[in-house]
């Protein structure tokens, strides 16, 4: 499939240091984006370790198929998938040493959501409430689950999403790299289709822009690049009360699929 994509970091309009890092690899198609948390234990630290790690683990294994898979029962899932999600906990492993290392690091943590896309094959590994949302028809669906405390409570019924929305515990992560030696890592699989458009985004975004002008925007902003900058621009209007970092892949139409050739013949009639 042809993507065409783009990404963009912004401090926001309340933060003096930016804490969240993103890589985009086009021509392996890697797309990973990580908010740093801390403050002064250097979340920009933590969210840099954590795309360096992932990054480096991908494209170093993609060269070795013996490369050894970390994490749970990987039977059901692509060797990119298994990949994704291991590199995921070398992550976290990093993250922990570094503090270890380094005392003034100490409390350092960061949320991670990659995406590897392989053919029409998406693969998603992901912990904390940074997300992937994907827009198909008009239809914006967020692929990955929030693991924060709000979240679970409105999935348990205890809050209504409004009051999720309005809660001072918001930032409150039940996972996130470096909290623990051991990390579960969700890891999913979805099947990409010609005018998909996938968005990663750090929840600067989305606490300050609602999934309809999400979708809304990138519906009216074709260009990938444009379509970011205006979603930062939006969540800056908002408020912006934290980074922003947001990523938007948008697949192209398949050139070679029969009704892409047919409205070619119509055209040259």
């Amino acid at each position: 499939m042809q993507l065409f994509c783009s990404g963009v970091s912004d401090v926001g309009r309340v933060r003096t240091n930016n804490e969240d890092s993103f890589r985009i690899l086009e021509p392996q198609n890697l797309f990973v984006l990580s908010d740093g948390m801390g403050g002064e234990a250097h979340g920009e630290i933590a969210s840099a370790l954590a795309v360096e790690t992932i990054v480096k683990y991908c494209m170093d294994s993609d060269d070795d198929s013996s490369s050894t898979f970390h994490g749970g029962d990987h039977s059901k899932w692509s060797e990119k998938t298994k990949r994704l999600e291991s590199a995921v906990h070398l992550a976290n492993d990093r993250i922990c040493l570094s503090a270890q290392e380094h005392p003034e690091q100490r409390g350092m943590g960061a949320t991670v959501t990659a995406a590897w896309i392989d053919g029409s094959r998406l693969s998603i590994a992901h912990v904390g409430d940074s997300r992937a949302y994907l827009l198909r028809a008009g239809n914006l669906q967020q692929l990955t689950t929030d693991h924060s405390l709000v979240a679970e409570q409105v999935r348990r019924g205890i809050l209504t999403p409004v009051e999720a929305e309005r809660s001072e515990m918001q930032s409150v992560l039940l996972r996130a790299l470096g909290a623990n030696a051991k990390i579960e890592v969700d890891a999913e699989e979805h099947v990409l289709f010609p005018r998909d458009i996938l968005l990663l985004c750090s929840d600067g975004l989305t606490r300050m822009v609602t999934d309809p002008e999400i979708a809304g925007t990138l519906q009216a902003e074709t260009d990938p690049e444009k379509a970011a900058r205006r979603l930062i621009e939006v969540a800056n209007e908002g408020g912006g009360q934290d980074n922003i970092t947001v990523v938007v892949v948008r697949v192209g139409a398949d050139p070679h699929t029969w009704l892409s050739w047919l409205r070619g013949k119509k055209t040259k009639s």
